[in-house]
């Protein structure tokens, strides 16, 4: 049964029209996909620029700020996963298979072809292009994620919320809006944006696939069919993994991907330029901190077309990719970190991954900078080309071991190409099915297969380009409700942080009224001071007749709780005519 039939059904008739269209109007769809690109290009780059590195501020703030101790699920919650499990899904998740195809690619590309104003010997090019591919792939992809993921978590785990974009703005939008029309096209857009970021991840990845089978000789000259056969067979064994649920084939393929990718990157270290590596990815971070903000807000707005061409190809699609990606992650990083605080998660999704990305783009990325500078090179070509697809293998064949060392690349990114499947559908599941963790199975496979239909369908619309302008539009208007996100996040944890300080303080009265009533009842010398303080009417006279109101033992304007003098008099001993301003209060307590 269709839970979310509101949700359901747009969806899939949005996806079943854009695959019918790419495949019988292919043409049509490539020259669309194309005029798209350059009016999204030409007219929102520079929002795409702006409001990402608004995400990172907003992320930094909310880790390290007041709101850091705040709990995503009751405040006695334990981790529902082990730390180096919960890294490892969200790690496999959020990056996988993505930088195991960029991460050679990139920095040759940046290096043969240099970012438009950039300019220098080819130990200067070599350096800026590590540093550039660590902007695409650091902070700010990362800030994405927490973004949506630290939303969506506090709205299911602090709130009890179902697994849905829209409740994630309920603060904002109102219980009304959000179980209306509103949260119905919310949820349209998170799951057609993650079957198309998703897609997109899954295109580059069968790319390289068949790029690492045709160099090991397994296939010659790969064309359509290959991919649509490799797409075929790695779904199948992602909708086999999406069935078996969340703790089960999705975190056991996870931590399987983390440890073959810790072997590979182990061997490329040591038998590699280890040194240089070392020395490289420390003069890296420096430059990339020192020019992070620089590099940021680049717009390369006076570098004309040229420089709008390169941003629309790299900078522009990376912005838009995550943030189609977004979606997806964010719900599987908001699913898979109940029990932790804003601090933990925070620090978890954006400082830890960023740290790993770095070293594995300087292992592989500087690995293959450092052939290209003083050594044979192979990984440009004589035209100044780079084989983005083949980069990879190239670098891993001129190692000890080459072809063992290829073919492990190529499982490698089988299993992160699973994972990363296996993971959106069951995102896209929950979230077509009103958020309801627990979808039946026809529903996941469903989900699944249309992921892999839509990888086909932009693969034959136009290859990697229409990949990369899918990813660009989806992001426009999820990055509207990413910006309400952040209202409504801030909204709910000021609120939540009011509320704990309320409670402490209210335990703080508490206890200074329990301690000073021992002390008056006692009769020791802390009493004859709080007399002495109480006759002159100071400060502390004012704070602990407060706690006395508040705990009832006298009220406002001198007025006593009814039979409380009598007693008090009693217990002192005397009258309660002869009480004294000092004793009434002292015998109250």
């Amino acid at each position: 049964m269709i839970t979310a039939p509101r949700v359901f059904w747009p969806s899939v008739i949005l996806v079943t029209a854009f695959v019918a269209a790419a495949v019988f109007f292919t043409e049509a769809v490539s020259a669309a996909v194309t005029a798209l690109q350059d009016t999204v290009i030409g007219t929102f780059g520079w929002y795409y620029i702006l409001i990402v590195c608004a995400f990172v501020v907003f992320s930094i703030r909310v880790g390290l700020g007041r709101f850091g101790d705040i709990k995503l699920g009751p405040d006695d919650e334990e981790p529902e996963f082990r730390l180096s499990t919960w890294f490892s899904m969200l790690f496999a998740a959020g990056m996988g298979i993505g930088l195991v195809f960029w991460g050679v690619a990139e920095p040759l590309n940046h290096f043969a072809a240099p970012k438009p104003g950039v300019e220098g010997t080819p130990h200067d090019l070599a350096q800026q292009s590590l540093v550039q591919t660590f902007l695409h792939w650091g902070l700010h992809p990362w800030a994405i994620y927490v973004v949506v993921g630290l939303a969506i978590a506090y709205a299911i785990h602090r709130r009890n919320r179902p697994v849905s974009i829209r409740w994630a703005l309920e603060p904002v939008l109102g219980k009304e809006r959000v179980n209306g029309w509103a949260g119905d096209l919310i949820d349209i857009i998170a799951v057609v944006g993650t079957l198309f970021g998703v897609a997109t991840s899954l295109g580059l990845g069968v790319l390289q696939i068949a790029s690492g089978l045709d160099f090991l000789g397994v296939v010659s000259d790969p064309g359509n069919w290959t991919y649509i056969v490799l797409i075929g067979a790695i779904t199948a064994l992602a909708i086999f993994s999406v069935t078996t649920g969340v703790k089960r084939g999705i975190k056991w393929l996870s931590q399987i991907n983390m440890g073959l990718a810790a072997v590979l990157l182990l061997i490329v270290l040591v038998t590699g330029p280890t040194l240089f590596i070392f020395r490289e990815f420390v003069q890296s971070l420096g430059l990339y901190f020192q020019n992070l903000l620089r590099l940021s807000f680049d717009t390369s707005a006076l570098e004309g077309a040229d420089g709008a061409q390169w941003q629309g190809w790299w900078t522009t699609f990376y912005w838009g990719w995550w943030m189609s990606w977004a979606p997806f992650v964010g719900v599987f990083i908001a699913r898979i970190s109940r029990g932790r605080t804003v601090r933990e998660f925070v620090t978890g999704v954006l400082l830890v991954p960023t740290a790993v990305t770095f070293l594995w783009l300087t292992v592989f990325g500087g690995s293959a900078l450092y052939r290209e500078v003083f050594g044979s090179g192979g990984g440009v070509a004589a035209d100044g080309s780079v084989d983005t697809e083949a980069a990879l293998f190239s670098l891993l064949g001129d190692l000890p071991g080459g072809t063992l060392l290829v073919a492990g690349g190529v499982v490698l990114i089988v299993l992160f190409f699973v994972t990363s499947s296996d993971s959106g559908s069951l995102v896209v599941d929950m979230l077509a099915s009103g958020g309801d963790p627990e979808t039946p199975v026809w529903s996941r496979v469903f989900w699944a297969t249309a992921e892999g239909l839509v990888a086909i369908a932009l693969l034959l619309a136009g290859g990697l380009n229409a990949l990369q302008v899918g990813a660009i539009l989806i992001a426009l208007p999820f990055s509207v409700v990413m910006l309400v996100m952040c209202v409504a996040t801030w909204k709910q944890l000021a609120a939540e942080r009011a509320r704990q300080i309320r409670v402490q303080r209210r335990l703080e009265r508490e206890k200074l009224t329990e301690q000073v009533s021992q002390h008056l009842l006692e009769g020791d010398e802390f009493t004859e001071q709080v007399s002495q303080h109480l006759l002159e009417g100071d400060d502390f006279t004012d704070q602990v007749s407060q706690s006395l109101i508040e705990e009832g033992w006298t009220e406002p304007n001198g007025a006593e709780p009814a039979g409380t003098a009598s007693a008090g008099a009693t217990r002192a001993g005397t009258t309660p005519a002869a009480a004294t301003p000092s004793d009434t209060v002292e015998d109250k307590v």
